[in-house]
């Protein structure tokens, strides 16, 4: 069989709410040119993103720092591995252009996991932020960043830069850590988001989890549960779709009206924003996930 066969046989076993946009239109012809003339990595490309064709029509994408290869090699994620290049101190600067040249008024900003760096890539994290604010200074910057291998020191850098929302997932339950994060630990994670939180008052923190990779309902109530207590405002639930037949395999196909349901199980804990559903992603309607101050949760 063919590796086109192989492809069309993957997307024939997704169950009929797994829909995504075929690529096209001006806004995302349009997108695609800016994005590749930034020469700043996507997560939107390198991740396989199923939003892909949606966001980049409406002329948002997600933007990845510090290049394409990731020193982990999680078996969940679409990023290439192995040895990265060395940092480009002009990547802030084409990025903050690139922000400007959408027009966003919200922006993310992830990065692949540089553990070959001493401080793990938090100064060029702050300094792409920094380059934005400089140059778009009424966009709001949200940062998803790695673990830093839990050092502490280079959370609160990233934290003390002009951001409106730190990002950092958990991806999965504790149970599944060594099978889907072997490099991530999930104490270490909700340390992340404690320490971003303690920095600076009034800064937003948000994480996301995947479902389908074998977990229980019970368990990701617990971790909920956690990222409350870890003082997390804002959570995203997402359907995991598996990159390839070397990635790890689904599991189950989460219904939506089970994520409906967790949906409002994690409202009911206090989170200030929820997204759950299917095709959630961290930043998918990320400029959404900011309500008033003053906003009653939503039912």
């Amino acid at each position: 069989m063919s590796t086109g066969s192989n492809q069309a046989a993957t997307t024939r076993r997704h169950p009929e709410w797994i829909k995504v946009r075929v690529p096209g239109g001006e806004g995302y012809a349009r997108t695609r040119a800016i994005v590749a003339e930034s020469k700043v990595a996507t997560v939107c490309e390198e991740a396989h993103c199923p939003n892909l064709a949606e966001c980049w029509a409406h002329g948002t994408a997600t933007f990845m720092l510090m290049g394409d290869t990731c020193t982990r090699n999680c078996g969940f994620c679409a990023v290439g591995h192995g040895r990265p290049a060395p940092l480009d101190p002009h990547e802030p600067e084409r990025l903050a252009e690139a922000v400007a040249r959408l027009g966003l008024a919200h922006v993310v900003v992830t990065s692949v996991d540089r553990d070959d760096l001493d401080d793990f890539g938090a100064a060029h994290f702050a300094a792409a932020v920094r380059a934005i604010e400089q140059r778009v200074p009424d966009c709001a910057v949200e940062v998803l960043t790695p673990d830093f291998q839990g050092r502490r020191a280079s959370v609160e850098t990233v934290a003390d830069a002009p951001i409106k929302i730190y990002n950092h997932n958990l991806e999965t339950v504790p149970r599944l850590y060594r099978r889907a994060r072997a490099g991530a630990r999930y104490e270490r994670s909700l340390d992340v988001l404690r320490w971003a939180k303690a920095w600076r008052s009034g800064l937003l923190t948000k994480a996301g989890l995947m479902l389908g990779l074998g977990e229980e309902i019970g368990e990701v109530m617990d971790v909920l549960r956690d990222l409350r207590s870890a003082g997390c405002d804002i959570v995203t639930l997402g359907q995991y779709l598996r990159p390839s037949r070397t990635h790890l395999p689904v599991e189950r196909y989460v219904h939506p009206d089970e994520f409906a349901e967790l949906g409002r199980a994690a409202r009911a804990l206090g989170f200030r924003h929820v997204e759950s559903g299917p095709l959630v992603r961290s930043s998918y309607h990320a400029w959404s996930h900011v309500p008033p101050v003053d906003a009653a949760p939503a039912d």
